[in-house]
């Protein structure tokens, strides 16, 4: 039986994008700065295009580029500056309040424990050197590290310094002349497959658009939820947390993690532990049941089809191949998947009528 020329022809294009993923998987250290910026460019690119439009033609394209990074820039310093004081200052009370919170705590435990018939008794001083111990082992640790990446040439701190650098120059580059090179690479495509790729690629981008736009509604939504709900409960830095928690849920299950770890630590420094517990149970509840089942769902998952469990086996496989990088671009990628899935069963299913 003969091979169709078609599926010859699907065969070698299958191959040749498989070496091409595996190339791109070996080198992932190399890549990871162009592909952070390259997502980054995705984003900016419609305020860039709605900014030169409105602003005319008199107005040369790299003004406006660099107006929109320098922009993005200066908000991401911001919301860093917003909360790198907050963790240095919950740090300082924690290991200077430790003791007292653990005498609380223990007065208020162990009755609940003596009736189920557990003895517990708690060191606070104990804990409190050892917890003092740990932070100056860290911060021992850390500057030993720095030194020594220093010693051996700077090749760490070179490394970073570099990415740096190069993630906001490759991002400028992008913006600038990102229509010119995809304009370069169509070049390359087979006559004979060029508009089955671009049809794809215009739905691929359709798809990524709509999670861009339903995840920045989500992230907005959630920061004013946490903020409010915190604030409600009287906690102090309701709203670094808050901000912190609602922008973080880009990357899925760690910025809820985070920030209910900071909302803990801020909340037993400050409050009763009962109402401390209450306060986490309540918004944090609430929040995770909000953005997975109204928020998420309808905002995003709705938009790209994703199922649950396919999110959670996207997020797993993503950062393994690809680390931290993978869990940030596990959705986007699985929607484009999705695409080239939905076009084989078409085309599968086209395949099988002809047939039949």
């Amino acid at each position: 039986m003969s091979i169709s020329p078609d599926y010859r022809f699907y065969a070698a294009w299958l191959l040749i994008l498989s070496l091409l993923a595996a190339l791109l998987w070996w080198l992932t250290p190399v890549l990871t700065p162009f592909l952070i910026a390259g997502v980054i460019a995705y984003v900016l690119s419609p305020p860039v295009r709605r900014l030169q439009a409105l602003l005319g033609p008199g107005v040369p394209k790299f003004l406006v580029v660099l107006v929109c990074e320098i922009v993005f820039l200066l908000l991401l310093v911001a919301f860093v500056g917003l909360i790198v004081p907050v963790l240095f200052k919950e740090a300082g009370r924690l290991q200077t309040q430790l003791p007292g919170l653990l005498a609380e705590l223990q007065t208020w435990v162990t009755p609940l424990l003596q009736s189920m018939g557990i003895e517990l008794q708690l060191d606070p001083q104990g804990i409190k050197d050892f917890v003092s111990n740990q932070f100056q082992s860290i911060l021992h640790n850390s500057m030993d590290s720095v030194l020594s990446s220093l010693r051996i040439g700077g090749s760490v701190a070179l490394a970073l310094i570099g990415n740096l650098i190069l993630v906001p120059v490759a991002l400028f580059y992008l913006l600038m002349d990102g229509h010119h090179m995809l304009a370069q690479l169509r070049e390359w495509l087979p006559r004979k497959a060029e508009p089955g790729v671009i049809d794809f690629v215009s739905e691929a981008d359709a798809v990524l658009g709509e999670y861009v736009r339903g995840q920045l509604l989500v992230m907005l939504s959630l920061s004013v939820y946490y903020v409010a709900g915190l604030s409600l409960f009287g906690l102090s830095v309701a709203w670094p947390i808050g901000i912190l928690t609602g922008m973080a849920v880009f990357v899925p299950y760690v910025g809820f993690g985070v920030g209910l770890l900071l909302a803990a630590l801020s909340g037993f420094l400050e409050m009763a532990p009962l109402q401390a517990s209450g306060m986490l149970a309540v918004v944090f509840g609430i929040g995770q049941l909000l953005e997975g089942f109204v928020l998420t769902p309808r905002l995003i998952g709705e938009r790209i089809g994703l199922h649950p469990l396919a999110v959670i086996f996207a997020l797993l496989a993503f950062g393994q191949l690809l680390g931290f990088v993978g869990v940030l671009i596990a959705l986007p990628a699985s929607a484009v998947l999705l695409v080239a899935l939905r076009r084989l069963r078409q085309r599968y299913v086209a395949s099988r009528l002809y047939a039949g």
